[in-house]
């Protein structure tokens, strides 16, 4: 059963008891002999490009470098965030690999999740921005624009400060209207749903705060129209390449910690300018 929206699992889970985030685990304490860590198996969402493979060699590359046993993780990644809270539910994964901003909102919502304490994680983050295919340069470049535009005048510190920063994430963040320009070009951007409240989609399928009110300015300062689509995360790079989508709303572009700057990029994919950035944490589900 592959299911897309996050928001009906996180209320199933209240009734009943979300490109690279991460590498993280607790520490021995006390006297306790030193010996080999055990593994801990770790949900991911999955990213648009990086493989479980192609991520096992960076995290053996950064244990070699930094001499923290981060490569005891074993990595399993997930379409979307729903599939992935199902994985660790299930006892399928052990932890899973999410953003602050994520956390805190699924941990609001569903008090049996909690944040693994550890000093791994907080070495790690990303800068989230837009993917469009390379040869569309002209959107890259008008993208690029908008961001900039936004970061200078202080628009987009509001945004991120009204649905992220300070949002009461026990509420179901409202819906921003997009606005429709008669005979405007269309561009179609794809949203998952996967990242609440950065990428948040309702129970009715309608996406709702962050992303709906970031699109909503760039349509105006565009004078374009914007179609959403929602898709799962990962069909993000599917739906780009064959042209179902013109945009990704999120990629990811490690901006600390031992990771390459191109982890997520997929050939023929060019980023936008960032427009957000958080650090990485893990969760746990409460037995």
């Amino acid at each position: 059963m592959k299911l897309k929206k996050f928001a009906k699992v996180l209320l199933a889970c209240v009734t009943a008891g979300a490109l690279f985030t991460g590498c993280g685990g607790g520490q021995s304490g006390g006297d306790k002999p030193a010996g080999p860590a055990p593994e801990i198996k770790l949900g991911m969402i999955a990213h648009l490009n990086a493989t479980e493979n192609r991520m096992e060699e960076i995290l053996q590359k950064v244990q070699e470098e930094t001499k923290v046993p981060v490569t005891r993780y074993v990595l399993t990644y997930y379409d979307s965030l729903r599939t992935m809270q199902m994985g660790i539910e299930s006892g399928s994964v052990d932890e899973v690999s999410l953003y602050k901003c994520v956390a805190n909102f699924v941990t609001a919502v569903n008090p049996n999740y909690e944040v693994v304490k550890n000093d791994l994680t907080g070495n790690l983050g990303d800068s989230f921005c837009f993917a469009v295919r390379k040869d569309d340069t002209q959107l890259k470049a008008d993208l690029d624009k908008v961001i900039g535009e936004m970061k200078a005048d202080g628009s987009l510190d509001k945004l991120i400060n009204d649905y992220i920063t300070k949002a009461d994430n026990k509420q179901a963040p409202p819906k921003i209207d997009i606005p429709m320009t008669d005979g405007a070009q269309t561009i179609k951007v794809g949203v998952t749903g996967d990242l609440p409240p950065l990428d948040f989609v309702n129970t009715d399928g309608t996406p709702a705060g962050f992303n709906t009110a970031l699109l909503a300015e760039v349509a105006k300062r565009l004078g374009r129209n914007i179609e959403i689509v929602d898709i799962d995360s990962g069909a993000r790079a599917a739906a780009l390449s064959s042209k179902q989508i013109d945009v990704v709303f999120w990629a990811v572009v490690p901006f600390k910690g031992n990771v390459p700057a191109d982890v997520d990029k997929a050939e023929g994919v060019e980023f936008s300018a960032p427009y957000f950035q958080d650090d990485v944490t893990h969760l746990k589900f409460k037995k």
